[in-house]
């Protein structure tokens, strides 16, 4: 009995840090500061959860801690920049095009064999990858689009880093990597015209709320529940975060964008079923 409520607790908490970050896009739409700006306040907001969170053990490094940030900084500011530049839709669903690059190139890295079920995944995800460009065709939406298949393209890397790194050093690479994000944007506060109340409550929202406390409630939930779990139920933030945009911002998707992400996102989340299922049953 009290390991189905630990169990419960942990699929809460994984359900909880995924509407968290589904909040981002529409935060990022209303707050009139560029998007260096907010990468830089939501940058320092986050990195002193974490110090708070995890005091010094935060501070271990090793060389691929220090890698990951870069790639988990690239991943941040080219979502901000995304967002502000294309539909938060579009923004959220090709960077959760992630696993598919993790799919190619994974085997290329660790040399084994490219299994059948991954090839029909990375298939369907480009036909799906394509409906997001044929929508809305003005220069500027098509230069987002390209900058979130950027950040989709970096949050593979730090995946694949990630998985190539000791778990202590997890932390580490997060909170180094918002280190990183407040530096790369420093210079751009500078030039803020807009400096108000409400921009700074909704930026220090994203830094404490939506990045830090969500990454330390998701790692909480993470230990109490299967792998598999934890993916499918984060998968709630790319088909929320639209929402939340549509009803804080007034944004709608165009229907081809939204039946890319429905392929994209029901591809991945079908492969991760069918793959975790299999592992589970071999190793029953």
């Amino acid at each position: 009995m009290k390991k189905l409520q630990e169990h419960q607790k942990g699929i809460l908490a994984v359900l909880t840090a995924a509407i968290m970050w589904s909040t981002g896009g529409m935060f990022i739409k209303l707050i009139t500061f560029d998007a260096l700006q907010i990468s830089f306040f939501r940058g320092i907001f986050a990195a002193l959860v974490f110090l708070v969170i995890f005091k010094k053990d935060i501070f271990y490094a090793n060389v691929f801690t220090i890698i990951n940030a870069g790639f988990y900084s690239a991943i941040l500011i080219l979502f901000v920049i995304a967002t502000k530049t294309t539909t938060a839709a579009n923004a959220i669903f090709l960077q959760y095009t992630a696993p598919i690059y993790v799919l190619i190139f994974e085997p290329i890295i660790n040399k084994t064999k490219y299994e059948k079920l991954n090839i029909i995944t990375i298939i369907i995800c480009f036909l799906g990858m394509i409906l997001f460009f044929l929508g809305k065709i003005s220069s500027g939406y098509q230069e987002g689009n390209i900058i979130a298949l950027l950040s989709g393209a970096a949050y593979a890397a730090f995946l694949l880093g990630m998985r190539k790194n000791k778990k202590e050093y997890q932390f580490s690479s997060i909170f180094y990597g918002n280190v990183l994000v407040a530096l790369i944007c420093f210079p751009s506060i500078f030039s803020i015209q807009n400096f108000n109340i409400k921009n700074v409550l909704m930026v220090t929202y994203l830094g404490i709320f939506q990045i830090g406390i969500a990454y330390a409630i998701f790692s909480y939930g993470l230990k109490k529940v299967y792998a598999i779990e934890a993916s499918l139920i984060s998968m709630i933030e790319p088909v929320l975060n639209p929402v939340w945009v549509f009803l804080g911002y007034g944004e709608i998707p165009s229907i081809t964008a939204i039946f890319g992400g429905i392929i994209i996102i029901s591809a991945i989340s079908v492969r991760t079923y069918i793959s975790e299922t299999k592992k589970r049953l071999i190793n029953a």
